[in-house]
């Protein structure tokens, strides 16, 4: 089997994003002749076609998407690993926990209190914190069960609790004391925003696509749409929201995730910090 070189993958994944040797040579900074052998002697390695040349431009092959794939990812998977070993070898770099902007507050808060040593707090939005993991830019995570990704990441429970409905204040549902999964999601002038899926696709259905806080409060304040949530997570409702219980809503664990290589000294401290944080289990 060939070795592949992670300069001929850039050199690929330049070319067949570009489909024109030309820009793909100036986007890499350097001169196409040499471009052009390098893909070449790839396709030759390989024993496959990777790109159909004629006099109307440039066309990856069934092989060269196969190729394309593969190859941003063990791209990213290099860059990925340099990542994480340079934080690795620096003793003094604060550890960074990354989390979803809004979710957790108190959670949030009460752990950076309670640990020793610097954290440094990296926000982002939904279905983002695993990424952020793998590719080394964070060290741990606050992410939430069953919702986000965490498959290959070692978990310590902090919190299991009931969802609510943030919903308009005006909206007549807003008086009721409780509501139930059936009432929230048939709801016709006040349609359930849909959060993406793990692959990054939505379900079906009428309410608006979002993947942002903002543009999710700014909906609901509008009284285009309503969405159910973790309890804790309602620490960021505008005054124009209410939260009210859904009392058959399935129960959400907020958790810490890491990548299971990872033995600092720091990450292992505020693991201990957040066991210590977390309440007995309900009896």
């Amino acid at each position: 089997m060939p070795d592949l070189e992670t300069r001929e993958l850039r050199y690929f994944v330049a070319v067949a994003e570009e489909l024109h040797f030309g820009r793909a040579a100036e986007r890499l900074g350097i001169a196409q002749p040499p471009l052009s052998r390098a893909i070449r002697q790839l396709e030759h390695r390989l024993g496959v076609r990777l790109l159909d040349r004629d006099r109307r431009g440039v066309a990856l092959t069934e092989a060269g998407r196969v190729l394309l794939h593969e190859a941003g990812l063990a791209l990213a998977a290099v860059e990925a690993a340099a990542r994480r070993t340079r934080r690795a070898g620096d003793p003094r770099r604060p550890l960074v926990l990354v989390t979803k902007a809004g979710a957790s507050h108190e959670l949030l808060q009460r752990l950076l209190g309670a640990a020793d040593g610097e954290i440094d707090v990296l926000l982002c939005e939904v279905g983002e914190q695993a990424g952020l993991l793998r590719d080394g830019s964070a060290d741990v995570a606050i992410m939430h069960r069953p919702y986000d990704d965490l498959a290959g990441f070692a978990t310590a429970d902090l919190l299991t609790e009931g969802q609510v409905a943030i919903l308009p204040a005006a909206h007549p549902l807003a008086a009721r004391a409780s509501l139930t999964l059936a009432e929230v999601s048939d709801v016709p002038d006040l349609p359930i925003a849909r959060w993406p899926r793990l692959d990054g696709s939505y379900p079906d259905g009428p309410g608006p696509e979002v993947r942002t806080q903002s543009k999710l409060a700014q909906l609901v304040a509008l009284g285009r749409t309503l969405l159910v949530i973790p309890a804790s997570s309602r620490a960021w409702q505008w005054p124009e929201h209410v939260a009210v219980p859904v009392v058959d809503a399935p129960e959400v664990t907020t958790l810490l995730a890491w990548r299971p290589g990872d033995q600092s000294d720091a990450l292992a401290a505020l693991v201990r910090t957040a066991a210590e944080l977390t309440p007995s289990p309900r009896t």
